[in-house]
């Protein structure tokens, strides 16, 4: 029971959560000044933005799996393999990358962290959707 209570009561709060936020704003606009460097056009950014969040398709298959490729694509490990790839071998994955980075920095500054399996609305940096709007009328 308690670990359930964890998972669905859990997040930081107060101060502890301003600054994952605050990470998330300097993720965000670090990605966005490199990927404005790359001289590539920002259309591209727009239309590829919201491309990590296609990975809510794998809900359909339960809610294990789309905790699972909703946390493996809005985790900061992947845009920074992509991006020291593209720094190294394969230069076009680059601006790829720091898009993929921009779109986790916007989703933490917003409240959205990684997902725990008990509900979609409950994140690593606390609830969010209905769990937030219940906790804050409970």
């Amino acid at each position: 029971m308690t670990g359930v209570l964890l998972q669905t009561e859990g997040g930081a709060k107060g101060w502890p959560g301003r600054l994952l936020r605050l990470e998330g704003l300097a993720l965000l606009v670090v990605a966005c000044v490199l990927y404005h460097r790359t001289g590539l056009s920002w259309w591209w950014f727009a239309g590829l933005f919201l491309v990590p969040d296609l990975s809510f398709l794998a809900y359909v298959f339960g809610r294990g799996a789309g905790t699972l490729a909703y946390n493996l694509t809005h985790m900061e490990v992947g845009p920074a393999v992509l991006g020291l790839m593209g720094l190294t071998i394969l230069p076009p994955a680059l601006p790829f990358a720091l898009i993929w980075a921009a779109h986790i920095g916007w989703d933490r500054m917003i409240g959205y962290g990684l997902k725990y399996a008990s509900s979609f609305d409950h994140t690593h940096l606390g609830p969010v959707g209905k769990a937030a709007r219940a906790r804050r009328f409970a």
